[in-house]
């Protein structure tokens, strides 16, 4: 009805990204203070103070603080999936006015749009991953659902808004074979991880489910690599970015960040589980020597 322009993102966006940016910092700094004054000793609100402001202003102090009843950290995630999709639809609707619309950017727009869909569908499965499980919700995990998820997931779409790189065929069928491999992967492994801590007898691939310890699932995904849905994610991050060609390295900078990010998490997650799971860890890892891609890493 034309009372908002569908440009107006993609128009002002650093206005919004600033804006979003001092949000964060506001919204953390209420965090840590109702997380020093709350003596709440359920698991999910029990605060967990180190005496240093800065780290417990980063990493947070309670697990999953709460506004009203609302679960502030699964709020915040989904205000950056439903941020990182309108920042597309806004660049793309500049790109339909400008007459730039490109295989590459229809590509693109596809891909992301599927996976945010994604993410709601199977939003039940989030419950069973590393930030709901152990991350605190401190700066670090505001400012990557509110400004990184949104602003840096989308560079691929500002940058194609200026450049209109020319896909081959092939180009476009192989991009779409990453993306399909991708979400294989990340979907399915994350699925079997999901159904298992539910219930685990359940199939997996069709067969009981391989068991150490009575605890850790060896099956499926999780017999092939210890973090297999970290693969699926590196490959659906580098399918938003191939339709941008290679012609650039700024495009990239979303798969690259990912890598080392999840390389680092995953150092993380592994430590924390052979502290937790001990001589069952040990022989988990015996079992299944690969982390993330079978027989390189």
């Amino acid at each position: 009805m034309n009372y908002i322009s569908p440009t107006v993102i993609s128009d002002r966006g650093l206005e919004l990204l600033s804006t979003i940016l001092a949000f964060s910092f506001l919204v953390t700094l209420v965090l840590y203070a109702a997380g020093c004054k709350s003596s709440n000793q359920v698991s999910s609100l029990k605060p967990h103070l180190t005496g240093s402001l800065i780290h417990d202003w980063w990493f947070g102090i309670q697990l999953n603080p709460q506004c009203m009843g609302i679960d502030l950290k699964f709020f915040f995630v989904r205000a950056g999936m439903m941020g990182w999709l309108l920042i597309n639809l806004s660049v793309l609707a500049r790109s339909i006015q400008d007459s730039t619309v490109s295989r590459s950017m229809i590509l693109y727009q596809l891909f992301c749009g599927l996976y945010i869909l994604d993410y709601f569908v199977y939003e039940e499965y989030m419950t069973s991953t590393w930030d709901i499980i152990a991350e605190r919700l401190g700066f670090m995990l505001v400012f990557g659902d509110l400004v990184w998820i949104p602003f840096t997931f989308s560079i691929q779409g500002w940058w194609l808004l200026s450049n209109k790189p020319e896909l081959t065929t092939a180009a476009v069928i192989a991009n779409c074979f990453v993306f399909l491999m991708g979400y294989l992967v990340f979907r399915g492994a994350n699925k079997q991880k999901h159904v298992f801590k539910k219930n685990p007898k359940a199939l997996i691939w069709g067969k009981p489910p391989k068991v150490i310890g009575g605890k850790l699932l060896a099956s499926g995904f999780w017999g092939v690599a210890r973090h297999c849905n970290y693969l699926g994610d590196l490959l659906l991050a580098l399918s938003f970015s191939l339709p941008c060609g290679i012609s650039s390295p700024i495009p990239y900078f979303y798969p690259v960040y990912l890598l080392i990010l999840l390389i680092w998490r995953e150092r993380r997650d592994e430590a924390r589980c052979a502290l937790k799971y001990k001589e069952v860890w040990a022989e988990y890892c015996r079992l299944v020597p690969w982390r993330i891609l079978p027989y390189f890493y």
